[in-house]
């Protein structure tokens, strides 16, 4: 779990709720199921309409997905450049049947890794391997924001669905205002919960879980950039110091790999 993730939305949503016990003692107000109902199913609804369902079903999973810990980070991109070097001392000592071997180990659940060093082993040109794997990087990014595309939507018709539920409420009270004129503010109150849910669905679960999800595969899509260039290199033989270079080419250079210092 990442717990800087859980520690910032319970912070945010702590600042929230005591906000709303500074400004009434009435907060119970604010706590309405039919109006979360009709705004939460309304925009589900809209959005198994706008999606195939399989879609959509993957994009709510990733509200929870959040919560765990980024699979890339900064460390693990200065490691992959250490990875590609000791595969380059490898080849230059015991050829292209060594790295097989190496590379069955070392890539376990990595498909990305596991498929460009087959193309290597395979006796692929570097620029044939640059190709392939750059297709295959965009292909997958495209696949894995299908659905921030969805909870991005989900984002837009929230708050649409909060305004449907307060004409609704509204609707509702007029028509029964001549019975009892006093529950006026009481009725209007209520009617203007569902725009807040529906903002609230909007900003502060759809749209920051999309942005976080895209975020986190544009850091996958540039780690896997990373290795397809050194696996490229790899395959047309360079040397293990020019491959470190283009490989530091893409990385803060605060987290350059430095060759002198690996063990081999």
């Amino acid at each position: 779990m990442s717990l800087s993730t859980i520690i910032a939305f319970l912070a945010a949503l702590g600042l929230f709720l005591g906000s709303i016990l500074l400004a009434t003692d009435n907060f119970l107000i604010f706590a309405s199921f039919s109006s979360f109902v009709m705004v939460f199913c309304g925009t589900l609804a809209a959005t198994f309409v706008s999606y195939e369902a399989r879609y959509v079903g993957l994009s709510l999973k990733l509200i929870w997905r959040i919560f765990k810990r980024a699979s890339v980070g900064r460390n693990i991109l200065k490691s992959e450049v250490g990875r590609v070097i000791r595969w380059a001392y490898l080849v230059q000592k015991s050829g292209l049947p060594a790295l097989e071997n190496e590379g069955r180990k070392a890539v376990r659940g990595d498909l990305f890794l596991r498929f460009g060093i087959e193309m290597v082993v395979s006796g692929y040109t570097g620029d044939e391997v640059r190709e392939i794997l750059h297709n295959s990087i965009e292909t997958t990014y495209g696949r894995n924001t299908v659905q921030v595309n969805i909870l991005k939507t989900m984002g837009a018709i929230a708050p649409a669905f909060g305004m449907i539920g307060t004409v609704v409420g509204l609707i509702i009270m007029l028509g029964s205002l001549q019975a009892d004129p006093g529950q006026l503010g009481t009725g209007l109150a209520v009617a203007l919960i569902t725009t807040l849910y529906g903002i609230l669905l909007a900003r502060l679960i759809f749209l920051p879980v999309a942005s976080k999800v895209q975020q986190r595969e544009q850091i996958v899509r540039f780690r896997n950039y990373l290795v397809a260039e050194g696996l490229a290199l790899l395959a047309d033989r360079k040397s293990p110091r020019y491959i470190q270079d283009k490989m530091n080419s893409y990385l803060d250079p605060a987290i350059h790999f430095n060759i002198d210092t690996m063990k081999r």
